[in-house]
């Protein structure tokens, strides 16, 4: 997993001269990035998340976009338009905002239903639908979205059709006394984001997509995710479990934490890190549980605690 882990460490440091730690969240962008997948960031306002979006997307010399969701934000502002060229005496296509790489999709659920599906053929199929004619989306094509989860004026949750489309769900989180002292320090003068310079570019990217394919997934390790797929689909609390979607979601975040980590194959600990990012947003939970914070959080981390883990040492050998 050489191309995979040497683009992982300099897309992190360069990231890194902006964002100061997150980590984690640095490594789920990357693993979504690589997998073909889509993150959401979710967080209050002022934590730093379309700054840590436009860092990593300025990291990579590809086409990157970016749309402000508002209210009266139409489906066509995201995909584009036909208009009849008068000159030409023809219809020719606009293309919107998500004929780019990386999409940055700021404050996604202040739009409306009708915009917010705008996005759900993009994330899915790799392609967007205009007048009955389809487009193909270039790759390696990537959203990250944002939101604010503590607002209620004016906003429109997502469906949880749309959830399910995002590989991860995260937070950048509060940061650390060290953390705050080092943010006030770096952005005293000038915002570090200016100097940021690409480190990769689209072709390295898809090789990196490429060579994911290629982590070795042992039949053990396939069957601990269906049994914690299972168990979340009869668990206290829980109206929907999770689908075979979010099944393949788990395994190929956990192959991308294997790659990060130079390894060619997938260990248990690998399916405990994605475990949370993937599985918690897909939850469907029943009235009473889905007002108590936390909720979908605790029942994964006691579906992890209880779900036998493969103990085999053959599965951490390649092709054994």
């Amino acid at each position: 997993m050489g191309i995979i882990s040497t683009l992982h460490k300099k897309i992190s440091d360069n990231v890194s001269k902006v964002i100061v730690g997150k980590q984690n969240v640095i490594d789920l962008c990357f693993i979504s990035l690589i997998a073909k997948g889509h993150m959401l960031l979710e967080d209050v306002p002022g934590s730093g998340k379309t700054k840590f979006v436009k860092a990593f997307a300025k990291s990579i010399a590809s086409k990157a976009g970016r749309i402000q969701f508002t209210p009266d934000l139409l489906p066509s502002d995201i995909t584009g338009i036909r208009y009849f060229n008068m000159k030409t005496s023809d219809f020719e296509f606009v293309p919107g905002p998500v004929f780019s790489n990386i999409l940055l999709a700021d404050e996604i659920n202040r739009a409306t239903p009708k915009t917010q599906s705008g996005l759900l053929e993009c994330m899915e199929e790799g392609q967007a639908t205009v007048d009955g004619i389809s487009y193909a989306l270039k790759p390696p094509f990537m959203v990250i979205a944002t939101q604010n989860p503590v607002e209620s004026m004016g906003v429109f949750p997502l469906p949880e059709a749309q959830l399910d489309r995002f590989l991860f769900k995260s937070s950048m989180g509060y940061p650390s006394f060290d953390e705050g002292v080092e943010i006030l320090r770096r952005f005293s003068s000038r915002d570090p984001l200016e100097d940021i310079k690409p480190v990769s570019d689209s072709k390295e990217i898809e090789q990196a997509c490429r060579e994911l394919d290629n982590v070795f997934v042992h039949t053990d390790i396939s069957r601990y995710i269906i049994n914690i797929v299972e168990a979340t689909r009869t668990a206290p609390g829980v109206a929907l479990g999770i689908s075979p979607r979010g099944a393949l979601a788990l395994q190929r975040a956990s192959m991308g934490f294997a790659a990060i980590n130079g390894r060619d194959f997938v260990i248990p600990d690998d399916i405990k890190k994605s475990a949370l990012p993937v599985l918690c947003h897909r939850l469907i939970l029943q009235g009473g549980t889905r007002v108590k914070e936390g909720a979908a959080k605790k029942i994964i981390n006691d579906i992890i605690s209880s779900v036998a883990v493969p103990t085999e040492d053959r599965i951490f050998r390649q092709g054994k």
